[in-house]
């Protein structure tokens, strides 16, 4: 286990990076798009198609670190107020529920993408399969963080924190 919380930890890192490369290829991109549009007056036709890009692989990377850090959307109130093991078994499954769901997501991203390779994304002559091809990719890491979420969970880290919030 402690070899595949490595792979997680890398795989998130990875993530984070191209998540944040993503996230700044949009912001200039979009102030290029304005200053373009607005100072001049001739609009790029480009920009926005590739800043709407950018912000897919954005989100879609970002989560990753989301569910590693335990960021994601949750109601904590209900684990808390159970028991430590009834607490566990809760929170091991809504994780095993969105294992299901971005599992499916991958499956179907997957198949999206090879579905729209011949079509091309407007004002480029760039497949938007580079741009479905997000879904897959980015479940792949989601589904790595939350699979080590669990481990970390089961091995105690959740009883860690929960303690730490008691605290508070």
């Amino acid at each position: 286990m402690r070899y595949f919380l490595r792979l997680e930890n890398f795989t998130t890192g990875v993530a984070l990076r191209l998540s944040i490369a993503f996230l700044v290829i949009a912001a200039s991109l979009a102030l290029y798009q304005v200053v373009t549009r607005f100072v001049f007056g001739a609009p790029s036709t480009w920009s926005e198609v590739i800043t709407r890009s950018a912000m897919i692989w954005s989100v879609f990377l970002g989560v990753a670190v989301a569910f590693k850090h335990g960021a994601m959307i949750s109601v904590d109130m209900i684990q808390n107020a159970l028991p430590p093991r009834l607490g566990l078994a809760l929170y091991v499954l809504a994780s095993i529920g969105s294992l299901i769901f971005f599992s499916f997501l991958f499956w179907q991203g997957y198949l999206m993408t090879l579905r729209v390779i011949p079509q091309s994304l407007s004002a480029l002559e760039i497949s938007i399969a580079w741009v479905y091809a997000a879904l897959p990719t980015g479940s792949g890491f989601i589904l790595v963080a939350i699979l080590a979420s669990i481990v970390r969970a089961v091995q105690g880290d959740w009883l860690v924190t929960r303690n730490e919030e008691d605290a508070l």
